[in-house]
This record gives C-alpha cells, structure tokens and sequence, in this order.
C-alpha cells in the first residue's frame, strides 16, 4: 500500500518518505485509536442502557426505548471492527452516518445553556474530526494488518 514519496518541496521529503514507508503500521494505529473511542463508549453504555435510555429521553428523543437498545451495540460493533479491520469500509462509513445522528441529537451545542456550550462545541468539533478520520479509513482501507488483508488472503 506504500505510495512514492514526493513532496511539495524539499524540506517536506522526509516526512513524506516516512509516511510512505511505515503506512501499514500508521493505517493500523489510526484505525485503532479511532475505533477505540467506540468501543469504550459502546460499552459504557452497553453496561448502563437503562441509563443511555433516559439520558435519550432527556433529550427528547422520539423511541428512546428502542433507540437504548439499539445503539450501544451497534456503536460497540463499529469499534470493534475498525480496531480489527474487518469489513473496514463498511465500518467506516457506518461510523459516518453513526456520528452525524449522534451529533444531531446530542451536540447541538447553540441549544445548551452558556455555560455548556463550550464542552458541546468541544465535542461538535470531535464529532467532525472522527468523521474525517472515518472517511479517510473508508479512502485508504484497512491496511495490512487486519483481518480483511488477512481474509481476502485466503481467497
């Protein structure tokens, strides 16, 4: 997967040629920490629904019920399967569309009192970098190291 250094200049060659060198190890670091967020946060709520379930309600989420049920899991297995790299695109893009429901109900930070607003804006802004990191996981694949490299091996 390794790509030809070349840079805009000469001063940038360097870390250009390091990139393209180590991507494999780079593709799975970054897959891992990004799926890691989901994994702790799926499972937190995996161990709390009834919690997850009323913070929904809260926030005026029409099925909060069904919605309590439905999303640890899914927000468990999205991180799972970018740490692992299986189906990775499609995990990626799950991740996408996961992220921007998640921002829509629950970081619209103008909403919240001044004195939350910063902490929601914090994460609206987190929320935007994980779906870029997403959807760079979707362009560049799951590298290498993961079990998707590894299957597709054993076709």
């Amino acid at each position: 997967m390794a790509t030809q250094a070349r840079s805009s200049h000469e001063i940038f060659s360097y870390s250009d040629s390091y990139a393209a060198s180590s991507t494999d190890t780079l593709v799975v670091v970054g897959r891992v920490l990004l799926g890691w967020i989901f994994v702790a946060a799926g499972w937190g709520k995996l161990g709390n629904m009834a919690g997850f379930t009323a913070y929904l309600t809260s926030l005026g989420v029409p099925a909060a019920g069904l919605f309590g049920t439905i999303v640890p899991p899914i927000e468990f297995l999205i991180g799972v399967a970018l740490v692992l790299g299986i189906a990775t695109r499609y995990a990626a893009v799950i991740c996408v569309l996961f992220v921007i429901g998640a921002t829509a109900i629950a970081h619209r930070y103008w909403e919240f009192p001044a004195a939350q607003q910063q902490a929601q804006f914090n994460n609206f802004l987190k929320n935007l970098s994980i779906m870029g990191g997403a959807l760079l996981l979707f362009v560049t694949g799951p590298g290498r190291f993961s079990l998707d490299h590894w299957l597709a091996g054993r076709r």
